[in-house]
């Protein structure tokens, strides 16, 4: 059984050695790439004033988070719900969430294993933007409720970005409801088997523009352009 946990933070800035603090953990389940329905999400009072900047992405103000638990309080809950076997996924750095664990006393992720998909998606599209929403819009993910950062909400996108980067999610997260059903005779036997709708991915016109130069300037004496 392989289980991952997908996840996403925000935090009041970039740098936990300069003081910087989580506010918010969002995370749900993978058994075998299929989402499980078990999510986990909590907002943090980080005891520090949110940075201007920082709100600007996220929304949470220093009054709205105040009545919320302490990290030290909420850590716990989280590693029961990341679990000794979980692989984490996620589009960062772990060494913000690690800091804050070890600074409160409790075991870091470091013996997790983990899956950067920044990593992948750079591998896989070395020229094109790889931020959670250019990625959306690359596998035609509807992001629309997106409207500032939020850790559950973008953890369940990088999910389904993630799923795709391995090689396309829709049957495993049921992401089309429109099907195709076909019957199969076998000897007498009548089956029936389902076909998701096939998907249409188009190039943004930035990748078309990348394509044709590289065309153009590496691939010497291409046959196409011989009369």
């Amino acid at each position: 059984m392989l289980r991952e946990i997908v996840f996403d933070t925000e935090t009041t800035g970039f740098d936990p050695h300069q003081g910087d603090k989580l506010v918010e953990i969002g995370a749900i389940e993978l058994i075998n790439h299929i989402p499980t329905g078990k999510t986990y999400h909590q907002y943090i009072n980080p005891l520090r004033d949110m940075p201007e900047e920082a709100f600007k992405v996220h929304g949470l103000s220093t009054e709205f988070l105040q009545n919320y638990p302490r990290f030290s309080e909420i850590a716990k809950d989280f590693l029961n719900f990341v679990g000794d076997d979980g692989i984490m996924v996620a589009q960062f750095d772990m060494n913000f969430v690690n800091y804050e664990l070890k600074h409160n006393g409790f075991d870091t992720l470091k013996n997790h294993e983990v899956v950067d998909t920044l990593e992948i998606a750079k591998a896989k599209f070395p020229t094109s933007r790889n931020n959670l929403d250019a990625l959306c819009k690359r596998f035609n993910i509807d992001n629309s409720k997106r409207t500032k950062h939020g850790a559950l909400l973008d953890a369940e996108l990088l999910a389904e970005v993630y799923l795709e980067l391995l090689g396309g999610a829709e049957p495993t997260m049921n992401l089309s409801s429109e099907e195709k059903v076909v019957t199969i005779t076998d000897n007498q036997n009548i089956s029936e088997k389902k076909y998701l709708k096939s998907r249409d991915f188009k190039l943004s016109d930035e990748d078309e523009k990348k394509h044709e130069e590289f065309l153009n300037q590496k691939i010497k004496e291409a046959l196409w352009l011989k009369s």
